[in-house]
């Protein structure tokens, strides 16, 4: 059986890969790093890097080799499917797992395999990532379900267009959780009203799976969900594996969204027999490595109890809410009160008055060692709505234009919390944040006119000196030394 160490949460710290390393300051010292950019991407987790270890010694090519070591790779394979779909709890009668990279493939793929007649509706919400949103424009027309000027969701909107639109909606797309504000709409709630309307409903769970649990439910109960998706790089299982789960029936008819090896039964050179779902859905080799890690991941964070997960999040959520509230010329986006921090993630949007967000993340980092992300969050519609700004206002922040600079942009610093962070990090956050609102900062920084990126005057830092694939600490296989191996001498 696949199994992980058990991980006591007192404890965590320990077992996240990457905080014991020091990284270079502006001021020509080092510290460890903070890192509140957790709704991105995840560290790895040690028990999930320990497992993915002791499996390479077995890796091996899956499904079709007659080898012993491509039968157990294909047994880990199948037991790592199996692990993430109880993670949900699907139920292998009725749900299907597909593994591929991310949430945002698991989208286009479900995007390409459910069939939408030539009027069909989808309803998605202005809370959307991109990823659950695009996606649908493709392949339907697409009805934005409003929110309220503090991001949450208008669930009297989402009954509207229900009705506006009876008989058309075929789907409803909506985030478990969204990555800019944290809010977490009431995803059960939502599919009974869907299902009532002859819906189905399709979660986004990338940003959920981490911090909540998820239960799928089985097909006779109202609110159960028809598809959900989530990704491991969000889950302390950084090596590109994601995860579909969803109703056996939709993946057992239709054609696969990419074709070719293991997908499928039979062809001639007239007729293709494509196979069954997953194999049907994971076209050529798939990362069974990644699939390892996935599942090592869900099995830890099922160690410690999603419960226990949730509750110290809210602790952190909370406190930085109270925290923060005192940093000068601050302002906190979505909801600010420390009470409610249970029922949200911990995902808190902010800005600093008179500074642009992409200077108050670049400070953060030089001077504080502090990770966070600013810029839209590849939420741009939600962003608008947050800050009343017009379509024609606000971009990524990533790249210039002829007519509009990135000084130009407008965007928001956000932080996130994951399992491993501390109430000690959140104060230094703080004080770093009120230092920059009173323009006590150290450095002199300057916005590079292509990227939009402020970095300090005179800072050329080469992070190759840190990490890079032309480096070794091993000594350098050779075909004489290859050879030697071979022979046994």
């Amino acid at each position: 059986m696949l199994s992980v160490p058990t991980v006591e949460s007192s404890s965590i710290r320990d077992h996240i890969v990457g905080l014991d390393v020091r990284i270079p300051l502006l001021n020509g010292t080092t510290t460890y790093p903070i890192n509140l950019d957790n709704a991105a991407s995840t560290p790895t987790l040690r028990s999930v890097l320990a497992t993915v270890n002791d499996f390479m010694d077995w890796y091996s090519s899956i499904h079709r080799g007659a080898g012993f070591k491509s039968q157990l790779a294909t047994r880990i394979y199948e037991e790592a499917r199996t692990i993430v779909g109880r993670f949900v709890g699907a139920q292998e009668d009725q749900h299907v797992v597909i593994f591929g990279k991310n949430t945002t493939e698991a989208i286009n793929i479900l995007a390409q395999r459910i069939a939408f007649n030539p009027n069909a509706v989808v309803l998605c919400s202005q809370i959307e990532h991109h990823s659950n949103d695009l996606p649908w424009r493709r392949v339907a027309e697409v009805k934005h379900i409003q929110v309220d000027p503090q991001g949450q969701l208008d669930e009297a909107h989402y009954a509207r267009l229900l009705h506006e639109y009876a008989g058309r909606v075929r789907l409803v797309a909506i985030s478990g959780g969204s990555n800019v504000t944290g809010v977490i709409p009431p995803i059960q709630r939502l599919a009974v009203q869907a299902h009532a309307a002859g819906a189905e409903i399709f979660v986004d769970c990338a940003q959920l799976a981490p911090h909540r649990p998820i239960n799928i439910g089985a097909l006779d109960d109202p609110a159960h969900l028809d598809y959900v998706a989530l990704s491991g790089h969000k889950l302390y299982a950084p090596f590109g594996c994601g995860a579909l789960i969803g109703r056996r029936d939709t993946f057992a008819q239709g054609e696969p969204s990419y074709v070719g090896g293991g997908t499928v039964r039979s062809v001639t050179e007239s007729t293709v027999v494509w196979t069954d779902s997953p194999g049907r859905d994971e076209a050529g080799s798939p990362n069974v490595v990644g699939a390892v890690a996935l599942a090592a991941a869900v099995n830890t964070l099922t160690s410690i109890g999603m419960a226990t997960v949730a509750e110290h999040e809210a602790e952190l959520t909370a406190y930085a809410l109270q925290r923060l509230a005192q940093v000068p010329c601050i302002r906190i986006y979505g909801e600010t009160d420390p009470e409610t921090a249970h029922t949200r993630l911990g995902v808190i949007p902010l800005a600093i008055e008179g500074v642009a967000h992409g200077l108050v993340a670049s400070i953060l980092s030089h001077e504080y060692g502090i990770a966070v992300r600013n810029g839209s969050f590849c939420a741009q519609p939600y962003l608008r709505r947050l800050l009343e700004r017009p379509d024609t206002e606000i971009d990524c922040g990533q790249t210039a234009s002829s007519t509009q600079l990135p000084t130009a942009s407008p965007g928001l610093v956000r932080i996130s919390f994951g399992l491993y962070n501390t109430l000690d990090e959140i104060d230094t956050l703080a004080e770093a944040l009120t230092t920059i609102a009173q323009h006590a900062y150290q450095g002199d920084y300057v916005q590079d006119p292509t990227t939009g990126e402020y970095r300090p005057q005179g800072w050329h830092l080469d992070t190759r000196s840190y990490f890079s694939l032309g480096q070794t600490t091993t000594r350098p296989v050779t075909l004489e030394t290859a050879a030697v191996t071979l022979s046994g001498s």
